[in-house]
C-alpha cells in the first residue's frame, strides 16, 4: 500500500468515529426509548355458573339437637344434599336441564330415561323441603286451625294420627320418604322409596334414609322418628302449605 491509500483510508476511519463519538454524545443521559407495548390478549370467557345451588339451611347445624347432633345434621346437608347439588350439575351440563328451574328438571324427567338426573334433581327437593319441615322446639300438637281440623276429621284424633304416621316411618322397608299430603282433598300419610315423588301436595316430610339418622340412632329407627315428631316437626310449615 503506498503513503497516499494509507492517508485516504485513514482519514476516512477518522471520520467514523468522530461521527459516532458525536452521536452518542447528543443521547447521553437520556433513557432509552420504551418498546411498544404488547397488544392486550383477549380475555377468556369465565366458565359459566352452575344453574343449581345448594340452599342454606333454616337454622345452624346444632339447633335440632338431642334429636338429630350437629355431626349429622353437618354430615348429611354439607355431604350427602351437596353431592346431588353437585351430580345434578355434571348431569345436566351441556343438555337442555342445564338452564331449567328445579322443579321443570323433576317433571321433565320423571318416569323417564334421564333417571340419574331425575334422581338427584328429585333428591334436591326433598332435602330442602325436609330441612323446611323441622325446627327447634317444634313437634308438639299444631295449633287450633284448618291443619287440626283436617287431622282429626281424617284420623279422629291427633293422636291417632301420630300414632300411624310414626308407625309408618318407623316400618318403611330400605330408604325412602314419608310425607304428610293433601290428596284431592283428603289428607294422607304417603310412603315413598328413594327419591319418588308423593301423591298430591306435600305437607310435611320425615327423611328415613338411613344417613338422616344412623350416626345418633344407628338401626334404632323408631326412636329416631319419635323424637322427630314430638320435638322438631314444623307444624307451622305444615298449615301454610295447607293454606297455599
Amino acid at each position: 500500500m503506498d503513503r497516499r491509500t494509507f492517508l485516504v483510508g485513514s482519514a476516512s476511519a477518522l471520520s467514523f468515529l468522530a461521527a459516532r463519538k458525536a452521536e452518542a454524545g447528543s443521547t447521553k443521559g437520556k433513557s432509552p426509548a420504551p418498546a411498544p407495548a404488547p397488544a392486550p390478549a383477549a380475555a377468556a370467557a369465565a366458565p359459566a355458573a352452575p344453574n343449581f345451588t345448594l340452599p342454606e339451611l333454616p337454622y345452624k347445624e346444632d339447633a335440632l339437637a338431642p334429636v338429630i347432633s350437629a355431626l349429622t345434621l353437618s354430615i348429611h346437608y354439607g355431604k350427602h344434599h351437596r353431592a346431588y347439588v353437585d351430580n345434578l350439575n355434571n348431569f345436566a351440563a351441556g343438555t337442555e336441564f342445564a338452564t331449567m328451574k328445579l322443579e321443570d328438571v323433576i317433571k321433565a324427567t320423571n318416569g323417564g330415561d334421564k333417571m340419574a338426573i331425575f334422581n338427584n334433581a328429585a333428591q334436591i327437593a326433598h332435602h330442602t323441603f325436609y330441612w323446611k319441615s323441622m325446627k327447634p322446639a317444634g313437634g308438639g300438637t299444631p295449633a287450633a286451625g284448618p291443619l287440626l281440623d283436617q287431622i282429626v276429621k281424617t284420623w279422629g284424633t291427633f293422636e291417632k294420627f301420630r300414632t300411624d304416621f310414626i308407625d309408618d316411618a318407623s316400618r318403611l322397608f330400605g330408604s325412602g320418604w314419608v310425607w304428610l299430603v293433601l290428596d284431592g282433598d283428603v289428607l294422607k300419610i304417603a310412603k315413598t322409596s328413594n327419591a319418588a315423588l308423593p301423591p298430591g301436595k306435600a305437607l310435611l316430610v320425615i327423611d328415613v334414609w338411613e344417613h338422616a339418622y344412623y350416626l345418633d340412632y344407628q338401626n334404632r329407627r323408631k326412636e329416631y322418628v319419635v323424637g322427630w315428631f314430638d320435638k322438631l316437626a314444623n307444624w307451622d310449615f305444615a298449615a301454610e302449605n295447607l293454606k297455599a
